[in-house]
């Protein structure tokens, strides 16, 4: 039964990208005749031996796009996290939303002691734990989806649907933001955390290093532990985001290669650039009226977190030269 959950986002979705999400830790490994093989197709392993290696090392490099013509960009940067001891999303029982929840309490008041902050939460209430002191109005929690603070209501997906991922909405979900609304974590989305740091700027390792920052901090919290696995790094839901588990990304003008009010010219040359191309507003989004798209590199698993870095601001570089060519 457990491996039908696995595929039954493929199964009811024949236009799902991968079409299979873990629902637990230990899937990697427990069905790894299948899922091995869909990571490594996915994420271009032909050899079939390649391990992951953590490293956010970037040795004094020089990312400030200024160098490169551009102004401030919104950027950001996020990891997905899951805890040990924990089901994944896809397999967590209303109960077990409410106790992860609950769990990642004191570790965002740890937080708050550094970076100050509040929790906004859209859990009703906590059962026979009682009342909810960080629930939030809808009026709200629509703020801060349109902020781009949290995330969208899941229950309108069909493919996290189909994976149980939405599953109890809105009990488990919210999310952390620090006082200078740089810093969020995001729990109950489809990672148990979404972990990043968002701001306008021009250095791209203002965001890289503050987010290796907080997450060293989360780490070193009692009870709070990362799922990870031998070859293929740090544990997610989704197959795709295994390994770093990041999306860098910056918000980039490229008015002549969306000149026709789509992204569809900009994916044809980000493509061959290894960079993936969406919406300002985030995957199916439309794309800025001015000209404006999300860009980040596609590769997340047999790549370290300061070649990703690196990549983004290489890849803002060649799109820049072919948008004035």
């Amino acid at each position: 039964m457990t491996f039908y959950k696995c595929v039954k986002t493929g199964v009811d979705n024949p236009d799902s990208g991968l079409g299979c999400y873990a629902m637990t830790p230990q899937d990697y490994s427990k069905f790894g005749g299948f899922f091995d093989k869909v990571i490594r197709d996915y994420h271009g392993d032909e050899s079939g031996s390649k391990k992951h290696e953590t490293d956010w090392t970037t040795d004094g490099a020089d990312y400030d796009v200024r160098k490169l013509g551009q102004e401030e960009l919104s950027m950001r940067v996020r990891v997905g996290r899951n805890l040990v001891g924990f089901n994944l999303p896809g397999k967590m029982s209303k109960e077990e939303r409410m106790s992860f929840e609950q769990k990642m309490l004191p570790a965002f008041e740890q937080l708050g002691q550094k970076w100050g902050g509040k929790v906004h939460s859209l859990t009703p209430d906590f059962g026979d734990s009682g009342a909810n002191p960080n629930l939030i109005s809808p009026e709200k929690y629509q703020e801060l989806v349109d902020a781009h603070v949290m995330f969208k209501d899941m229950a309108a997906d069909p493919y996290l649907n189909s994976a149980g991922i939405s599953d109890d909405w809105p009990y488990g979900r919210g999310c952390w933001q620090s006082d200078d609304k740089m810093r969020i974590i995001w729990f109950g989305e489809e990672d148990q955390l979404r972990i990043m740091c968002m701001k306008k700027g021009s250095n791209l390792l203002e965001v890289f290093t503050n987010l290796n920052q907080m997450l060293e901090t989360i780490e070193q919290i009692d009870g709070i532990e990362f799922a990870k696995d031998d070859n293929y790094g740090y544990v997610t839901s989704c197959p795709s985001n295994l390994g770093t588990g990041m999306r860098a990304s910056v918000h980039v003008k490229i008015p002549n290669l969306t000149s026709d009010g789509t992204d569809k010219k900009a994916k044809e040359v980000c493509k061959p650039l290894g960079l993936s191309v969406r919406g300002t507003g985030g995957e199916h989004t439309p794309i800025g009226t001015d000209g404006t798209v999300d860009i980040s590199p596609s590769a997340r698993l047999f790549i370290k977190e300061s070649e990703i870095i690196g990549k983004l601001y290489e890849g803002i570089e060649k799109l820049m030269e072919i948008e004035h060519a």
